[in-house]
């Protein structure tokens, strides 16, 4: 970055601080990755100079015929990728693809059923501070108290006796399958709409690891630089019969020109997970959060639903006289990031919270397998169990780099 380092050297310091961050801390946010090379060439191209307001063959500017092909390319490998049969892959974020299926078929106070933000749903499926739940009446299920998984029967008597006419599956903080096709079912009886939110799951579902939601849904929105480990973006896949609705919605309804060197990188990240070696990085993300599961139960931690099925685990610190913020900030001190996150019944504060949310993709990214990761595990179990030995954390630290070094991700 050698005319940034001379135009700007300010913001090229900060720059150089947060890759040097990334090179040498695990980062263990669930809802974060490590974006290939060619994705972020991609995304840092001359395309970010191109204005394409409208859709392939039907934009508003001339000298689009470069970007066209690139927005064609990248909706149907999208398509390919999960088996849709309608795709847009303008949306800038994953909550603009919610709220422009939103858009599309509610009107101002029509009643949604979505999963409850602290039960591990998301910000924009009905949270009061959001517009979501400014705008539409919010009905919420949860998990059971005793397994901390969905009742499946619960929810459908929530919807009979609500009769919403958006139900919402997905979520950013449940770490057990998602039976989509019991949601389907009770989408029909009580005559909703079916959107799946499935931003968090979307590489384990492309490779195959967790159950499908396109065959039952009628509108399914993702992110594409969670487990898809592409660009910070979104996109929507729907039935035939909705895409232009959605199109028109998304442009000129709530967006104006798309970002086309995202969707370039999006078309990338896409390419790269039809590869074949996408279903088994897939599958260790999923081996490596069920290691981290078992070493946390076996050192006396409380595991949110007993374990994991898909990238993340909560863990209950409130055992250990810890709150997530206390242990968030205990972890970072030693080089690994995670997220303080609300677990199910919380008794504190969302800033505070009784628990952690512990993902694999990004380590998973870097070449950590099972037993670099039961280490690791190991080495959060001690710091969270020893909150005052600042000599642990900085001797952790340490490991944590030379495991870094071992498995760079910047340097190779």
């Amino acid at each position: 970055m050698s005319f940034l380092k001379e135009i700007d050297p300010e913001i090229y310091e900060l720059i150089e601080g947060e890759t040097e961050r990334q090179e040498y801390q695990l980062e263990m946010i669930a809802s974060e990755n490590l974006a290939s090379r060619a994705v972020m060439e991609a995304e840092g191209s001359p395309l970010m100079n191109k204005y394409a307001e409208g859709y392939p063959k039907a934009r508003y500017y001339g000298g689009c015929e470069f970007v066209d092909e690139v927005e064609r390319i990248a909706i149907e490998r999208l398509k390919l990728l999960f088996g849709a049969e309608y795709a847009n892959v303008q949306p800038h974020s994953g909550t603009q693809a919610n709220m422009a299926v939103f858009f599309a078929i509610l009107n101002p106070g029509d009643t949604i059923l979505s999963m409850n933000l602290s039960h591990g749903g998301h910000l924009s499926h009905g949270a009061p501070v959001n517009f979501s739940g400014k705008f539409y009446k919010i009905v919420h299920y949860g998990v059971s108290r005793e397994t901390e998984r969905l009742d499946y029967e619960e929810i459908r008597k929530i919807a009979l006796s609500e009769r919403p006419k958006l139900i919402i599956a997905g979520a950013s903080a449940y770490p057990r399958t998602i039976d989509f096709e019991a949601f389907y079912q009770i989408a029909q009886e009580v005559r909703a709409f079916l959107m799946v939110d499935m931003a968090h799951i979307a590489g384990l579902v492309a490779a195959g690891i967790h159950p499908s939601p396109i065959p039952y849904a009628d509108f399914v929105t993702s992110t594409t630089h969670k487990t898809l480990r592409g660009p910070r973006g979104g996109f929507i896949l729907c039935k035939e019969k909705w895409g232009k609705l959605i199109d028109k919605v998304v442009f000129p309804g709530m967006q104006g020109g798309p970002h086309m060197n995202i969707i370039a990188a999006k078309a990338v990240c896409f390419q790269e997970a039809l590869l074949p070696e996408f279903k088994s990085y897939q599958q260790q993300i999923v081996k490596n959060a069920q290691v981290i599961a078992k070493v946390f139960k076996e050192e006396g931690f409380r595991v949110v639903s007993g374990g994991t099925d898909n990238h993340l685990v909560l863990i209950d610190v409130s055992s250990k006289g810890l709150t997530g913020a206390q242990a968030e900030i205990l972890l970072e001190e030693a080089g690994i990031t995670v997220n303080k996150n609300a677990i199910p019944f919380d008794p504190l504060p969302p800033k505070i919270t009784s628990g952690i949310r512990i993902g694999t993709p990004a380590i998973t990214t870097r070449g950590l397998k099972e037993k670099e990761v039961e280490e690791v595990a190991h080495w959060m179990c001690e710091i969270l169990k020893n909150p005052e030995n600042e000599a642990l954390r900085k001797d952790v630290r340490k490991k944590v780099r030379e495991l870094c070094e071992r498995f760079p991700f910047y340097k190779r």
